[in-house]
């Protein structure tokens, strides 16, 4: 991290607990159930599962010819401009 970062968010960080200390307990509690919501937002997203692995188990075996063909076959049913 650099310098300027490093600052800015120390800076960020005081001005938060600055402001943190003049409420009362009260809402220093919102705050906190606010943080506590924020950061389980913020969890990494998982990631999703590949095709292939859901399809795995049922032993299927798309290549490209397959995708062209239904390609073809879809697109020779779409109205075109003129036609």
């Amino acid at each position: 991290m650099c310098a300027y970062h490093e600052s800015m968010v120390l800076n960020l960080e005081q001005t938060v607990i600055e402001k943190l200390r003049r409420l009362p307990p009260d809402k220093q509690r919102k705050v906190l159930d606010f943080a506590e919501a924020l950061e389980h937002r913020v969890e990494s997203p998982k990631p999703g599962k590949s095709l292939y692995g859901l399809w795995a188990d049922l032993k299927v075996d798309v290549t490209e010819q397959d995708i062209a063909e239904v390609r073809r076959e879809m697109w020779a049913k779409f109205p075109r401009d003129g036609t």
